[in-house]
């Protein structure tokens, strides 16, 4: 019999197996300074593109003197207690009604944290006579929410509607077989790419097929729609998402989430969800703050204008400059390089020690062998001219991958892993 870590000697996987040379830079990089446009790298000015600050309110003067003040009021622990115990309040209660009349439901519940309660939620909607259809590309809380499942599960492929009419068949005609239901789902904003969830045509498929929608809207929450309601709103279907679940962690600039619907569905599921009736209540100076960044969002419409002025000039001019930025519908902002590995590691390190810029940088397995992905999160603390800094900065670093440049640095990290 094998000793249950031997794995872990031998085999550290696709990203583990370059720790000793990226941990502490590439990965688990230490950002420095008041969360903004620029920040301290390794002690270096850069300007920031990793930050999912979208509305620029973590460092809000409003924002932070509200924290600091329920801080003061209640310190860290109150309430004490998980929800359904002994840690329920009115401003629990009152920051649950005005989220649902943000996001045009009737009611909603308020989460302890995105991924937790996103996995949660998948959880106690689903039996196991239930199916579930959902996107291949699907964020890894979706993911593991779906793992928890007992019955059957099928993958369509991204955004492909298509696709999902035909795992929708399959789905019902399994369904009629047990009995049960169907629950798709999708994101809002997928993350990586940028791309809308094509809602609109999910909901559609609704007159030819019976089930029931549950969207992700992590990225479209603050973002997209004429008043921040969503990428719901922005495709005009939010009343026909059955369960909608944001988190504070992107717009918001918090901790905590929070899912939406149905009167009856909510008040079903506050009493099914596990992770929320075995954890601690959120703490009152979060939801103190999510109350008065809410507010922020409903009162001042320029703080999604200014962002959506920076996504613009950044994507306009990406586009302009002949990069790649796929298909994105949304702020993320993805630039697609060719390049292997140590490519991208000579490629990142020259754009961050020389040029003070960082981005996020994605390679496979989460994307396929021979891309470099630089993921970019625009915000409303950025300027114009840090959108023409960084793209002059990655006019210069293609010309270095095109021309061998990174090629040639990145042999040396080859060869110290013997590769």
């Amino acid at each position: 019999m094998k000793d249950l870590f031997d794995k872990i000697y031998k085999d550290k996987g696709p990203l583990g197996k370059w720790a000793a040379h990226a941990e502490g830079y590439f990965v688990f990089p230490k950002l420095e300074g008041e969360i903004s446009n620029r920040m301290k790298f390794q002690g270096k000015d850069v300007i920031t593109w990793s930050i999912n600050d979208y509305l620029g309110l973590a460092n809000h003067p409003e924002v932070r003197k509200v924290d600091a003040e329920a801080a003061a009021e209640y310190g860290s622990a109150y309430p004490m207690g998980a929800r359904m115990m002994s840690g329920h309040t009115n401003l629990h209660e009152q920051l649950q009604n005005e989220l649902a009349a943000f996001v045009k439901k009737e009611a909603a519940y308020l989460l302890n944290f995105g991924y937790q309660g996103m996995v949660s939620t998948i959880d106690a909607l689903v039996a196991k006579d239930d199916i579930i259809v959902y996107d291949v590309d699907a964020h890894a809380c979706i993911i593991d929410g779906v793992r928890l499942h007992m019955g059957k599960r099928f993958t369509y492929k991204h955004n492909d509607v298509d696709s999902l009419e035909k795992n929708l068949e399959r789905a019902t005609k399994m369904a009629e077989q047990t009995g049960g239901g169907i629950l798709v789902i999708s994101e809002g904003v997928f993350g990586m790419r940028g791309e809308q969830g094509r809602l609109k045509e999910i909901v559609a498929l609704k007159k030819k097929f019976k089930f029931r929608l549950f969207v992700d809207d992590a990225h479209g929450f603050g973002t997209l729609g004429a008043t921040g309601a969503g990428a719901g709103e922005e495709q005009g279907v939010q009343d026909d998402i059955d369960v909608y679940f944001a988190t504070f962690a992107k717009s918001m600039a918090s901790t905590g989430a929070f899912i939406a619907g149905d009167q009856e569905i909510i008040d079903y599921l506050k009493y099914n969800l596990r992770s929320q009736m075995f954890a601690k209540s959120l703490q009152m100076q979060l939801v103190k703050g999510a109350l008065k960044r809410l507010d922020m969002l409903r009162t001042m419409p320029e703080l999604k204008e200014n962002l959506w002025k920076i996504v613009n000039a950044l994507q306009s001019g990406l586009k302009d400059r002949g990069f790649d930025i796929g298909t994105t519908q949304s702020c993320v902002t993805p630039v697609y390089l060719k390049g292997s590995i140590p490519e991208a590691m000579a490629l990142v390190k020259d754009l961050r020690e020389n040029y003070g810029i960082f981005c996020s940088i994605v390679v496979y397995p989460v994307i396929p062998k021979g891309l470099i992905l630089l993921r970019m999160i625009p915000t409303a603390t950025h300027t114009l001219e840090d959108v023409r800094e960084t793209l002059d900065a990655f006019d210069a670093i293609r010309d270095r991958l095109q021309n061998g440049t990174y090629k040639r640095l990145s042999a040396a990290v080859m060869s110290a892993m013997g590769e």
